[in-house]
């Protein structure tokens, strides 16, 4: 009977222990929103994945830019001066074009990767970018992006 008792308690301990909180956060949401706990901000992302190419997680940062034709992608502020992209699953949302500046919170996949020069060039041509500059981008780069399926607007 003891072993029962302490079997049960145990469970409950541990059934606690990893219980989340699930709240939804508040502020305007897109996607499937976020639920508050186990969010980190953006600049802590490369090293919470350590060795990892891909993670779920959960991020918050501030909005860089977004993509001006439909709202399709945005970036977010890192610490090592070069925006993050963000796009979203399966294009399922977009965001409002007026949120630069603004803090947001993440649901998703960090990924480490490497961008064709043809995608490069297309974000740069949504981000009404000059043809010259445009033009220039010949090469892939490895970057630090997020695939956010649902995003919540803090600020």
């Amino acid at each position: 009977m003891k072993k029962i008792l302490l079997s049960l308690c145990l469970s409950a301990l541990g059934i606690c222990a990893m219980a989340q909180d699930n709240t939804p956060l508040q502020g305007k949401s897109f996607g499937t929103g976020v639920t508050s706990g186990n969010l980190i901000p953006a600049a802590k992302m490369e090293s919470t994945m350590g060795d990892e190419k891909t993670v779920d997680m959960k991020i918050t940062g501030q909005v860089v830019e977004v993509c001006q034709k439909k709202g399709c992608w945005m970036t977010l502020k890192m610490p090592s001066g070069e925006a993050m992209r963000v796009t979203f699953k399966d294009y399922a949302f977009f965001m409002p074009m007026d949120i630069v500046g603004k803090k947001v919170a993440l649901d998703g996949l960090a990924k480490k990767q490497i961008i064709s020069a043809e995608t490069l060039r297309h974000y740069a041509e949504d981000a009404h970018k000059p043809a010259a500059e445009v033009a220039k981008i010949i090469a892939p780069k490895k970057e630090l992006a997020f695939e956010a399926k649902g995003v919540t607007i803090l600020e």
